[in-house]
């Protein structure tokens, strides 16, 4: 007997209650700077959600996938970062 697919169900099911309490913080976040914040952990569970679908359904596509999502999550964040502490994106 395999626990696999309930284990993958339960992570699922724990990423995304953390995805929606990551979506209530970012609304009712006091600063830009928790926000930021907020949406870097938000990237951080859509990458394990779809991380955990592929191995969930046995799709090499969704890795693939979630190494774009990475790799755009933390441009966007280092963008946001050096806006809040210069002012400008580009110099």
């Amino acid at each position: 007997m395999t626990f696999l697919p309930y284990a993958l169900d339960f992570a699922i099911g724990c990423f995304a209650v953390a995805l929606l309490l990551n979506l209530w913080r970012f609304t009712t976040a006091p600063t830009l700077t928790d926000r930021v914040l907020t949406v870097d952990t938000m990237t951080v569970n859509i990458i394990a959600l779809i991380t955990l679908y592929g191995a969930a359904t046995a799709q090499a596509m969704t890795f693939e996938a979630a190494m774009l999502f990475a790799m755009t999550g933390f441009v966007g964040t280092v963008a946001w970062c050096k806006y809040i502490l210069r002012g400008s994106i580009i110099e």
